[in-house]
């Protein structure tokens, strides 16, 4: 009886095993990888277009800035601190 008990654990540990290395083959194949890339090489040009997008707001604005102090004659604000 403990020896039948034992070989059906060591059954149904090598079927959960298997199970779970065809589902690693699945989601790590060369399809699947290649997909994924593709999604990531998309999201990135995303995040870079919205990052290029923000820097020329703040520039666009610093630049509004630094006009409506020289139309006024005023000083230039200076917004970051000078390193020595």
């Amino acid at each position: 009886m403990r020896r039948a008990f034992w070989i059906g654990v060591g059954v149904a540990g090598a079927v959960m095993v298997t199970r779970w290395l065809r589902k690693q083959r699945r989601r790590y194949g060369p399809a699947n990888v290649a997909d994924r890339l593709g999604e990531m090489a998309v999201d990135l040009g995303h995040l870079l277009g919205a990052s290029v997008e923000e820097g020329r707001r703040g520039m666009a604005e610093r630049e509004a800035q630094i006009r409506a102090a020289l139309d006024e004659g005023r000083p230039i604000p200076d917004e970051a601190p000078r390193r020595r």
